[in-house]
């Protein structure tokens, strides 16, 4: 054998070797290794494993404010977003999602899904040109005058009375327990169309509410919340 012939012989050997240990039992194929959770970023993976069971699947018609809902996405802006997002909302069941602030996501993580929120459920124009109550205020309700306002917009569907309801009655003290002032807020001004709730322009058509109104409609609400709820004690004889 030549020298020419033994290193040729030797060099198709090496790659022989070499392709076997690429396709060796157990080993992965290029491209089968498993993602790590905190390189994820596509909102079609990012938002069913963090955000579907509180806001649904398709970001509505879950039991938490409907992310889908355009109104909604009109009145927040993507740095309010981002906040709720990373932060939390106190006050409420929504929890911190960055890793700053004790969650699981990076910071392009949170990005990708207020881009894919926006990308998807953003839709200009829908105001109209009207100006919203803000979401969040600092302001105090009064809960007096709240009831006058639930009384003109708000109880020809959610009647006091559990009968005469259209919809779910909203002073049902089980209910009220579950939810926050912040989260009445927010679906009396951006409304549940997922729901068939109207958003503040609506619920009265031509006679929308105003920051006022919202703040003491919650304010009224807040006050029929039981102290025990869901515990119906037997009156003494």
């Amino acid at each position: 054998m030549n020298a020419r012939l033994f290193c040729g012989t030797i060099l198709v050997l090496c790659g022989l070797v070499s392709l076997g240990c690429n396709n060796g039992p157990g080993r992965p194929s290029p491209g089968a290794e498993t993602m790590r959770p905190d390189r994820i970023t596509d909102f079609s993976r990012l938002y069913p494993q963090n955000c579907s069971a509180c806001h649904g699947a398709d970001g509505q018609h879950g039991p938490a404010i409907a992310l889908a809902n355009p109104v909604y996405q009109a009145i927040v802006d993507e740095s309010r977003l981002r906040d709720v997002i990373t932060n939390g909302e106190p006050g409420t069941l929504m929890p911190a999602f960055a890793q700053s602030a004790g969650g699981m996501l990076t910071d392009e993580q949170v990005n990708a899904l207020v881009a894919g929120m926006r990308s998807r459920w953003y839709q200009a124009g829908i105001l109209n040109g009207a100006d919203a109550p803000p979401l969040k205020t600092d302001k105090q309700g009064d809960a007096a005058n709240g009831e006058q306002v639930f009384a003109t917009h708000c109880a020809s569907c959610h009647s006091v009375q559990k009968q005469n309801t259209k919809s779910i009655s909203i002073t049902d003290g089980s209910y009220l327990a579950l939810v926050s002032d912040q989260s009445l807020r927010v679906t009396i001004i951006a409304g549940r169309p997922d729901l068939g709730h109207p958003d503040w322009r609506n619920a009265l058509p031509g006679h929308p509410m105003s920051d006022q109104d919202v703040t003491d409609v919650v304010a009224w609400m807040a006050s029929q919340r039981q102290k025990t709820p869901g515990q119906p004690y037997p009156s003494h004889q």
